[in-house]
C-alpha cells in the first residue's frame, strides 16, 4: 500500500523547499518533498555567481511580468522582503545588503542558503525523497497519486514546484507543464528570460570583456516599449550583464519571423542629447586640436570610444575643430541611441528563468490553488511570472511557496477533519 501524506510537494528547488517548510509550520501535517535529481538545489547553488541573491531591498509588482498582475501583487504582499529576511534569520542565515539593493548571505556562499533550507525541512520532519522523477499524477476520490520510478505516493493535497525550462541541465524539462495540463491548466507561451543576447556584428564582438553602466531601450513601431539601466557586458558572442539579461525576454517575445524589435544602447545614461551637444561645442572651443576619439575616451572606455567614433563616420585622426555638423550629430546618435543588432539569444541553456507558464487566471489569487482541481497548488517558476534580475525571482519563489504551502496544509487539515 503506497504511503499517504497530507501534503506532497513535487520539486525541491527554492519554491518547493519554501512550500514544504510553510506547510510543515502551518500545523500537524505530514509533508513529502519529491525531486527527480539525487542532488537538489542546483539553481540555488549556481545563482548570483554561486553567492545566491536571496532577495532585493525593494520589491514591487512592477518588477515582474505576467498576464495576471493582480495575483502577483497579492502573493508578494503576503510575504515581503522583510519577512524573507526574518525567515532566513530564523534559519541562522544572516543576509547583508549591498549597494545595488541586493541581499546575499554574509558567507557569500549559496550553499549556506541551501543547507539552511534543507536543515529546516528535515527538522520539521519533512520527508525528502530524491532521485524520483514523477511522470504521472492523477486524482481519485479527493486523493492525489504521484507516480514515478516504479513508486506511487498518495497525498490529500499536491503542490507542483517543478520549475520551467531554464537551465535544463539542472532538471528543468517542462514536466510540470504536462502534469498541469492533465488537470486542465493552459500554459501561457513560454520563452527564455534573463538570457544573454547574441550578435553577428564584429564591432561589438571586438569589445569582448568590456563592461560599463548603460541604458538599453527596446523600440518597436517607432515607440520605446521598455528600458533597463544597469551594468552591461560585451562578450565574444554578444551582450550580457543585467541590462542585457533584463531586456532579453522582451526582445524575444516581441520578435516575429518577419520583424524584430530594435535594441538601442544609451552609453551615457545620465546625459541628454542637448547636454552632450553643448559639451561637444564647449570642448571644441577649449581643445580644438584634441582628437574626437581621445575626447570621447574621456567619457567612455577607450575601446568603445574607438568603435563609436568609427561608426559615426569620423576618420582618423579627426579633431574637434574639424568635426562637421553631420558628424557631430552622428556621434551623438552613436553615444545615446546606438543600435545593438541582436541576432538571437543563448536560449534556455543559459536563461536564469522562464517567461510564461501555467496561467495564473486558473488559480486562486491568494492561495495559488487550482480552480480546476481542488487540492492542487502551484508555486515558483512553473507559473506565468518572471521578474527582473536582482533577487526578484527568488522573492517570488519564497512568497509563492509560502502561500501555496500554508494553504495546502490548511486544506489537508480541513479534509482530514483535524
Amino acid at each position: 500500500m503506497p504511503a499517504r501524506y497530507d501534503v506532497a510537494v513535487i520539486g525541491a528547488g527554492a519554491a518547493g523547499l519554501a512550500a514544504a517548510i510553510a506547510a510543515a509550520r502551518t500545523g500537524p501535517v505530514s509533508v513529502l518533498l519529491l525531486d527527480g535529481r539525487d542532488m537538489i538545489g542546483a539553481k540555488i547553488l549556481m545563482s548570483g555567481g554561486t553567492r545566491c541573491n536571496v532577495t532585493h531591498f525593494k520589491v514591487l509588482p512592477s518588477d515582474f511580468f505576467s498576464q495576471t498582475p493582480r495575483t502577483v501583487r497579492n502573493i508578494l504582499s503576503g510575504f515581503t522582503p522583510a519577512q524573507t529576511l526574518q525567515f532566513f534569520h530564523e534559519l541562522g542565515v544572516r543576509l547583508v545588503l549591498e549597494e545595488t539593493g541586493k541581499y546575499f548571505p554574509d558567507t557569500h556562499s549559496a550553499k549556506t542558503v541551501l543547507d539552511a533550507l534543507v536543515s529546516e525541512a528535515l527538522r520539521l520532519k519533512v520527508e525528502l525523497v530524491t532521485g524520483c522523477k514523477i511522470s504521472e499524477v492523477r486524482q481519485e476520490n479527493g486523493i492525489f497519486a504521484a507516480a514515478g520510478n516504479g513508486k506511487t505516493y498518495l497525498a490529500r493535497t499536491l503542490i507542483l514546484c517543478t520549475g520551467g525550462l531554464s537551465y535544463p541541465t539542472t532538471g528543468s524539462d517542462g514536466t510540470g507543464y504536462s502534469l498541469a495540463k492533465k488537470f486542465g491548466h493552459e500554459r501561457v507561451e513560454t520563452s527564455p528570460a534573463l538570457t544573454p543576447l547574441l550578435t553577428s556584428d564584429p564591432d561589438w564582438k571586438s569589445l569582448s570583456g568590456l563592461t560599463l553602466d548603460c541604458r538599453l531601450e527596446l523600440w518597436e513601431g517607432g515607440k520605446k516599449q521598455i528600458d533597463f539601466t544597469d551594468s552591461f557586458l560585451f562578450t565574444h558572442q554578444g551582450f550580457s550583464g543585467p541590462a542585457a539579461l533584463n531586456i532579453s525576454r522582451h526582445w524575444l517575445r516581441g520578435s516575429t519571423p518577419d520583424a524584430k524589435p530594435e535594441i538601442r544602447a544609451v552609453f551615457l545614461p545620465q546625459q541628454h542629447e542637448n547636454g552632450l551637444r553643448e559639451k561637444i561645442m564647449a570642448d571644441r572651443a577649449a581643445y580644438p586640436a584634441r582628437s574626437v576619439k581621445r575626447w570621447l575616451a574621456g567619457l567612455l572606455p577607450e575601446r568603445l570610444a574607438e568603435v563609436l567614433t568609427r561608426r559615426a563616420g569620423i576618420p582618423e585622426p579627426g579633431t574637434l575643430n574639424q568635426l562637421a555638423r553631420v558628424q557631430r550629430e552622428a556621434l551623438i546618435r552613436a553615444v545615446l541611441q546606438s543600435p545593438l543588432a541582436a541576432s538571437g539569444t543563448s536560449g534556455y541553456a543559459k536563461a536564469e528563468v522562464t517567461a510564461g507558464g501555467v496561467d495564473l487566471a486558473s488559480v486562486d489569487a491568494h492561495t495559488l490553488e487550482s480552480k480546476k482541481a481542488p487540492g492542487l497548488f502551484f508555486a515558483g517558476e512553473i507559473l506565468d511570472v518572471d521578474g527582473r534580475i536582482g533577487g526578484f525571482n527568488f522573492q517570488w519563489a519564497w512568497a509563492s511557496g509560502h502561500a501555496a504551502g500554508s494553504a495546502a496544509a490548511k486544506k489537508a487539515l480541513g479534509s482530514s477533519g483535524a
